[in-house]
């Protein structure tokens, strides 16, 4: 897909994206969230080549909180329903347009980022109609590895496969990686 290679952004939504959606609760709330260590070192090795990431979310816990730190994410927002709005402002933060903003989702809540962002990505374990709304539909599902999908793609579509592919291009960006 040719718009990938003028993304400079990427907004990825965490539940069902970054994970595979579920929710583990004990007595004091969420206690456990399940997260792939592929989509963790696809975002860094995009922040390592000048491509910005940001996290929204409509949830807002800890676990949230301490997964984005631990990956260098500095962009990001939390308890935002109102995705549209909050692309519109995670974008004028990055100091990027539209055309070179991706947003990776999975349901109806992440609609409205879909259509303000230029190119909508679904998970592949969208709902058909969550999907019939996407520019490009992965094949992994969320929590599966599907963020490094798109970073991969991103990636091959900038020229810079080799950062993914090779020993010696993963060792030219691995001292620019968050750690």
């Amino acid at each position: 897909m040719e718009q990938l290679a003028k993304i400079k952004l990427v907004i990825t939504d965490i539940d069902g994206v970054l994970t595979d959606g579920s929710l583990y609760y004990d007595e004091n709330g969420e206690a456990l969230k399940y997260f792939n260590v592929k989509d963790g070192l696809g975002i860094k090795m995009l922040l390592a080549c000048g491509i910005q990431v940001a996290v929204l979310s409509g949830g807002d816990t800890p676990i949230l909180r301490r997964r984005i730190k631990s990956l260098g994410i500095p962009l990001f927002q939390l308890g935002k329903m109102s995705k549209r709005q909050a692309c519109l402002d995670l974008m004028q933060q990055a100091g990027v347009c539209a055309e070179e903003t991706a947003f990776l989702g999975d349901d109806t809540l992440d609609l409205p980022a879909f259509e303000v962002c230029g190119v909508a990505v679904a998970v592949g374990d969208a709902f058909d109609y969550i999907k019939a709304q996407a520019d490009l539909v992965l094949t992994r599902a969320g929590g599966h590895s599907a963020f490094r999908e798109l970073s991969d793609m991103i990636l091959n579509a900038q020229g810079k496969e080799k950062v993914y592919a090779t020993a010696d291009g993963f060792l030219e960006v691995v001292d620019r990686m968050a750690q």
